[in-house]
């Protein structure tokens, strides 16, 4: 993976959102306001991602993740 990786950063709360967004959220390993996880940069994240866009803020890492 060439790209590198993401900091995916939770910024709103997941109280009122659909069940499946919880989820979503809990995938990505995130599931309190400020916590953060690095993933991979690959289509599957980058699907996860697009379905809580407006829960998650995202930055892209320079150096490679590691896995």
């Amino acid at each position: 993976m060439a790209g590198g990786g993401l900091r995916v950063t939770q910024v709103r709360s997941s109280i009122g959102v659909k069940p499946r967004h919880r989820g979503t959220l809990r995938a990505l390993g995130l599931g309190r306001i400020g916590r953060s996880n690095v993933l991979a940069d690959r289509p599957e994240i980058r699907g996860m991602l697009a379905r809580v866009r407006h829960l998650v803020e995202v930055a892209e890492l320079e150096e490679e993740v590691k896995a």
